[in-house]
């Protein structure tokens, strides 16, 4: 690991070979060229026919058995399964050796787009390829796959998860169901219950998570034929109708030893790689849900009029309408950063390391996936929210999308660990980093401290101070400077709270949110810069207004967490290096909204 100091931070790179890697967490202590991040129009021919093709089914096969999918026919949706795994939708991201097509993970996100069609055989589908599939890709023997993945890529055979149980969610190492070795050394005996099982009523397979002899963690491979397992009825849900949700219990169902996934004992490795997944998939699907609300709330604005005018032509309708575009902007540069990266560190691994490697790279990146899970999840929920708001009482009523779409997203700020357990993971995940010696935060810190906050330089410290005549320079400048006043913040709390600072969670939840305000911001700047605009485009008006809006509500943030951390006698002195850090000349984003809803209603 290399550490050279750049204008105040640290760059750190991870060197692979000749190529150099930005590292989990290092977007926050790293000065990042625009060249060096993936985006949307990086995707080649071969995504964009596969997205195609993922798109085309969705419309042709799936959305015109909307109905017999809500009301959860059973026969429609293993039909439908099958069909999904003959044109490959099953095995998208399943390596070529084991059966699948190998896709990189920027494919499969676009491909993705169009799961926001059907939303509850999406989920179906995400499930079984996810937390169903991949967990026998990743951590199953070789018997194992051989035996279960044909029948799980063609559709033949559904497969679900089963980690959540009535006493516990997020909280996974407390789960209860029990394994016990039977006498004879064959089997596992399993007993317990598990609930909010997608996929449940139809699944041919569960991957379940149980505890040897009630201590040590591990994952079965499950067959929904085997006798003492038993189903409780359909939830009736707010959304995904369609989705089949059902409590599953377990009365010492014989499991053969061969069935063990992975490691006794070292299940929580694959729950928990299971999860990083989960969550960059939740976050990349955002946009394309952000995008639809904003499409229909567009259309409708078009056409719908009040006080003789279109509704398109109220200020506060463009505002709305604006706001959707600008955080699906967002949210896709920092989905189709984070798979980039992804995949460019898997872009030349050999077949026998590929596995391995695989797993690596996902706890690797799991910082940027639980940012994505973070902010994709709530923007969409402010996307729907607004159209219904568009719709007005339309948007209330079945009769229209928005009002399915509104139930139908709401989980994602529960799913693979609650918006509140992400916050805290970021930050816990980032300072274990930092302690294991993979991320010199401590260090980077004390630069931009002794660069900040000394005296005499702060009172000449202008952050705005810019000669350069390059696209977006003062973005770039207060981008860096939201960075080191992050950086500055999480070495002042680690400093004051030492190792009782997840105790104090609000902060840590306020520093979290800097934190994603500094990939956010950082993953639409260098996109944008990237396409090299014309700066009419509509794009360079979205990235304006977010880069302004996110330092506004970072200044918020930081205050917060100095309240809470300073004595009264240092408050002063670092309210003013974060004011400086965070100073920024306001733009009129009421008329920028109003210029990027107009060329979107265009």
């Amino acid at each position: 690991m290399a550490v050279q100091a750049i204008d105040g931070l640290f760059e750190v790179s991870c060197m692979t070979g000749e190529k150099k890697f930005l590292g989990g967490g290092e977007f926050l202590i790293s000065s990042t060229e625009p060249q060096d991040v993936f985006t949307r129009d990086d995707v080649d021919e071969t995504g964009r026919a596969i997205a195609e093709t993922v798109r085309t089914f969705f419309e042709r096969e799936v959305v015109v058995c909307d109905e017999q999918i809500e009301s959860l026919d059973v026969d429609t949706i293993r039909g439908l399964m099958r069909r999904a795994g003959e044109v490959g939708l099953l095995g998208l991201e399943v390596p070529t050796f084991l059966g699948g097509f190998g896709q990189p993970k920027t494919t499969a996100l676009l491909a993705a787009e169009a799961h926001v069609q059907q939303m509850s055989f999406a989920s179906c589908l995400g499930v079984h390829c996810s937390v169903g599939m991949i967990p026998i890709v990743y951590f199953g023997s070789q018997s194992q796959r051989e035996k279960y993945l044909p029948k799980l890529l063609s559709g033949e055979w559904i497969a679900a998860y089963c980690l959540t149980e009535p006493h516990c969610g997020s909280d996974a190492m407390a789960i209860t169901t029990v394994a016990k070795l039977s006498a004879d050394g064959r089997y596992y005996l399993l007993s317990g219950s598990k609930m909010w099982i997608t996929n449940a009523g139809f699944a041919d397979l569960f991957n379940v998570a149980a505890k040897v002899d009630g201590q040590h963690f591990t994952m079965f491979i499950v067959e929904r034929s085997s006798p003492g397992i038993t189903l409780g009825g359909e939830e009736k849900k707010m959304g995904l109708t369609g989705s089949s949700t059902r409590p599953v219990y377990f009365e010492e169902v014989k499991v053969p030893v061969e069935n063990v996934l992975g490691e006794v004992g070292k299940g929580h490795h694959i729950a928990f790689n299971a999860l990083n997944m989960g969550r960059l998939g939740i976050g990349a699907l955002a946009f394309a849900q952000i995008r639809r609300s904003m499409k229909l709330a567009l259309d409708y604005a078009k056409q719908r009029r009040a006080f003789g005018k279109r509704l398109i032509d109220f200020g506060l309708i463009k505002a709305k309408i604006a706001e959707m575009a600008i955080r699906a902007y967002a949210v896709e540069s920092m989905a189709f950063r984070t798979a980039g990266m992804i995949d460019a560190r898997l872009a030349d691994v050999k077949q026998d390391k590929y596995l391995e490697a695989s797993k690596s790279v996902l706890r690797e990146y799991a910082i940027e996936s639980s940012i994505l899970k973070v902010y994709g999840s709530e923007a969409q929920g402010y996307a729907v929210d607004e159209a219904v708001q568009i719709f007005g009482g339309n948007g209330y009523s079945r009769e229209y999308p928005v009002e399915r779409d509104y139930r139908n997203v709401r989980p994602a700020r529960i799913f693979e660990g609650t918006n509140e357990i992400n916050r805290l993971l970021i930050l816990e995940m980032l300072i274990k980093r930092a302690m294991q010696g993979q991320l010199p935060l401590a260090e980077v810190s004390e630069k931009v401290a002794s660069d900040v906050y000394a005296t005499g330089k702060l009172r000449q410290y202008n952050p705005l101070e810019t000669h350069s005549d390059e696209p977006f320079a003062a973005e770039r400048i207060a981008v860096e400077n939201l960075k080191k006043a992050t950086i500055m913040l999480l070495g002042l709390i680690v400093k004051r709270w030492g190792m009782d600072l997840f105790e104090q969670q609000e902060v840590v939840a306020a520093l979290s949110e800097l934190v994603i305000a500094v990939y956010a911001a950082e993953s639409v700047l260098l996109r944008t810069i990237k396409a090299a605009l014309e700066k009419t485009d509509v794009r360079c008006a979205m990235a304006q207004v977010f880069i302004n809006d996110v330092l506004a509500s970072a200044e918020l943030s930081a205050r917060y967490v100095l309240a809470a951390t300073c004595s009264e006698d240092e408050l002063p002195s670092l309210s003013q290096a974060v004011q400086r850090l965070l100073k920024w000349r306001p733009l009129n984003t009421f008329d920028l909204r109003r210029s990027i809803a107009s060329k979107l209603a265009e």
